[in-house]
């Protein structure tokens, strides 16, 4: 059963970014838009249609135009926000790059890209003279911040961004529409370089709708906004859906766990959230007396965790959360309205979505029994158009008219999602498939473990068991200890043979676990970690 999906009085052809910014700077005017946390400064829906108007035409100036593809390499900042809807103003692509990448990976994004002009933050530039050599095709750096006059990429004029945003405050006048490529989204992949994702005008509205209709946002509700806006979760669903309701954004620049909870109060954020390892972090924090003292209403956080239902009672909130993928859609979503017995589903497919669970020959699967989740679109222009340089890759994933995630899991009786595992982080063990999701989720039930990581280890015959932990200050625990609580809460066979503690997972600017890491890691150094057919260092 879907949900039905409201428009906002919006037509297929009006979505696009000088339409939607424009009519909402004409019904709200002085209403409150954006406040930068860091130093306060606020924007009305007036300033965003005006100032992005101005960077648009200074951008026009430099000769960036409809169908140029500019990287945007910023911290998060209003800064960013503005030359990314400047960019869809004047129909050009938006490439949003990871702060973090340097080297090979970043000469890789910005060719793979086809890169014509890049707009970056003053403190990232000093990356660029070692790729300079392959950037022949960029022609304009435009930098945000203080630089040095020596110009980072020879064959590229460097402009600086505050001299862009000092254009006339007039429409700029490109006829752009609704279909035309607005971003291209590389993931942020846990395995290797990344696939760019295809999105539309017409896309990113679609998802700032869908987020903002189904967890019932307000004109009165404040987002706080941690997660880096190069991520579709920070920009094209919590950016967007705030816009959409007519509310606010509480933007920073990135998440603190020590300054979490005094921004989210200070700020007076009613709609928050935590995607991957954050809501452990925050989780594992000593409970505290004001725990309940803010003004949270809804939580989102993906995947949904193990404690969601004490994490409501602890912080006073409801929490929520989605199966969505920045390759195709937010497909399903969880809200405070669904049943209580359906907690740790990933919730029932959105309006226009239809979500299948299908075998090796691709047919559906009865509920309860574990495939890769497929899934398909009602709503044209609401999804990912593919990955750019990549048909094959979009052929494989775009096949018999559904889109293959390449994850598990199942549909119950009742058409909700219940997630199982990545099919990459799925472990062959003894004939049976073990899922690493699983195995986390019970190792994270222990009061001294913080995190863990659950991923193969190299065997001459089947995969081994690998696992590892971080735990909580304070607290100490054996390996012996680990496999005797997975020993009372799984299957045999599900059990680690391979433990090591860590002070840290590697996780990417995502805060996603990079297990390709560990991966490489445990093939590299196994005779580190205890193994517990051996009881020892292995």
């Amino acid at each position: 059963m879907t949900r039905p999906q409201h428009n906002f009085g919006y037509a297929y052809d009006q979505m696009t970014v000088a339409t939607i910014l424009a009519d909402k700077a004409a019904r709200n005017g002085d209403r409150t838009f954006l406040t930068f946390l860091p130093d306060g400064r606020t924007f009305t829906y007036a300033d965003l249609d005006t100032i992005t108007n101005r960077y648009a035409n200074g951008l026009k100036a430099l000769g960036i135009g409809r169908g140029a593809h500019v990287a945007v390499w910023m911290a998060n900042s209003p800064e960013m926000i503005f030359s990314i809807f400047a960019l869809g103003k004047l129909g050009a692509v938006a490439v949003p790059l990871n702060t973090a990448v340097r080297g090979q990976l970043l000469t890789y994004y910005l060719t793979h890209a086809d890169i014509s002009a890049i707009i970056a933050d003053a403190d990232l530039i000093d990356r660029l003279p070692e790729c300079a050599a392959d950037l022949p095709d960029v022609r304009h750096l435009i930098v945000h911040g203080e630089f040095a006059d020596a110009a980072p990429l020879p064959g590229a004029e460097t402009s600086s961004l505050a001299a862009a945003a000092a254009g006339s405050p007039e429409a700029p006048g490109v006829a752009v529409k609704a279909s035309d490529l607005a971003y291209l989204m590389f993931t942020s992949g846990t395995t290797g370089p990344s696939k760019a994702n295809m999105l539309a005008q017409s896309t990113a509205w679609s998802w700032g709708m869908s987020t903002s209709n189904s967890y019932g946002y307000r004109s009165d509700d404040r987002t706080h906004i941690c997660l880096p806006l190069f991520h579709a979760a920070a920009m094209q669903c919590q950016t967007y859906a705030t816009i959409m309701a007519d509310a606010q954004v509480c933007l920073t620049t990135k998440f603190s766990l020590s300054n979490y909870w005094d921004e989210v109060r200070q700020s007076g954020a009613t709609i928050i959230a935590l995607l991957g390892s954050m809501a452990n972090w925050v989780w594992n924090q000593p409970p505290a007396a004001g725990d309940r003292d803010n003004d949270v209403r809804i939580c989102n956080v993906t995947p949904m965790p193990r404690f969601g239902r004490a994490m409501e009672e602890r912080f006073g909130l409801r929490v929520a959360s989605s199966y969505s993928l920045t390759d195709y859609a937010m497909s399903t979503i969880f809200t405070p309205h669904d049943p209580v017995s359906k907690f740790g589903s990933a919730g029932r497919p959105r309006g226009g979505m239809e979500v299948r669970v299908v075998g090796e020959d691709d047919q559906p699967l009865p509920p309860g029994e574990v495939g890769e989740i497929a899934l398909r679109s009602e709503n044209p222009g609401g999804t990912s158009l593919g990955y750019y340089k990549r048909p094959e890759a979009t052929l494989e994933a775009w096949r018999n008219l559904w889109f293959h995630t390449g994850d598990r899991g199942y549909l119950d009786d009742d058409g909700y999602l219940w997630f199982v595992d990545r099919k990459k982080d799925a472990i062959r063990r003894r004939g049976e498939n073990i899922s690493a999701y699983e195995v986390e989720q019970i190792i994270d039930g222990h009061d001294a473990v913080v995190q863990c990581a659950v991923y193969a280890a190299p065997s001459d015959a089947e995969d081994e068991v690998a696992v590892s932990v971080v735990l909580k200050e304070g607290f100490e625990l054996s390996p012996q200890e680990i496999v005797e609580h997975c020993a009372r809460n799984m299957a045999h066979y599900m059990v680690p043979r391979y433990v090591e503690f860590r002070a840290e997972l590697p996780v990417n600017p995502s805060l996603k676990v990079e297990k390709f890491k560990l991966r490489e890691h445990v093939a590299k150094n196994l005779g580190d970690f205890w193994d517990r057919l051996q009881d020892k260092p292995a």
